[in-house]
């Protein structure tokens, strides 16, 4: 895992890549925008960086603050979302902006991330609201234990599973509210199946 590159920026090539000249060896990192417009070649800099490895290849993300790389980890964890999205988010907002739009379940903003339609929107708000709940001061809060993030994963597939069904996010949430603590994904959809179809 490379955690970051320090060294020169060798060329910058909008939209999105850098290459960062480190001792000799020339890495490609894609930037939000935002980052990009900041450097220079010649520039000195060091680039916080996150390494995506995937079927199709390895790919190397890179931010100027932590605050980005943070927000881009929880973004990148949401069903559906992939590095290329949550780059296209990260270059449309601060990351303040996006964590206080998502804490506000402000939809019609999350939209405006290029790419992302009103149920990627949705899925977004719904699956990190609780994270982000403080808005940009949540980019750091922990998960208390490994179970937490367990319970949460089983929580994000149900919800998807559920929007895949036809309800809306806000149906999902209520039907999912009060599960029982630790239920799998299966356990979890047939308890919210169950109170949508007594409603």
């Amino acid at each position: 895992m490379i955690a970051f590159l320090d060294g020169e920026v060798a060329a910058v090539l909008p939209p999105s890549t850098v290459y960062v000249d480190v001792n000799g060896v020339g890495y490609a990192v894609a930037m939000p925008g935002g980052d990009l417009g900041k450097l220079a070649q010649g520039q000195r800099v060091r680039v916080l960086t996150y390494m995506s490895v995937t079927d199709n290849g390895i790919g190397l993300y890179g931010f100027l603050s932590e605050e980005e790389r943070a927000l881009f980890e929880k973004l990148i964890g949401v069903s559906k979302v992939g590095p290329k999205m949550a780059l296209s988010a990260l270059s449309a907002f601060t990351p303040g902006e996006l964590a206080d739009a998502i804490a506000a379940q402000d939809i019609a903003r999350v939209s405006h991330i290029p790419g992302v339609g009103k149920k990627t929107a949705e899925r977004i708000i719904l699956e990190l609201k609780g994270t982000l709940e403080a808005g940009a001061a949540s980019l750091f809060s922990q998960e208390a234990d490994g179970g937490a993030a367990v319970a949460s994963v089983a929580l994000a597939g149900a919800t998807e599973a559920l929007l895949s069904m036809g309800f809306t996010s806000a149906e999902a949430e209520v039907a999912l509210k009060g599960a029982p603590e630790g239920a799998g994904e299966g356990a979890l959809l047939q308890y919210a199946l169950k109170r949508l179809g007594s409603r």
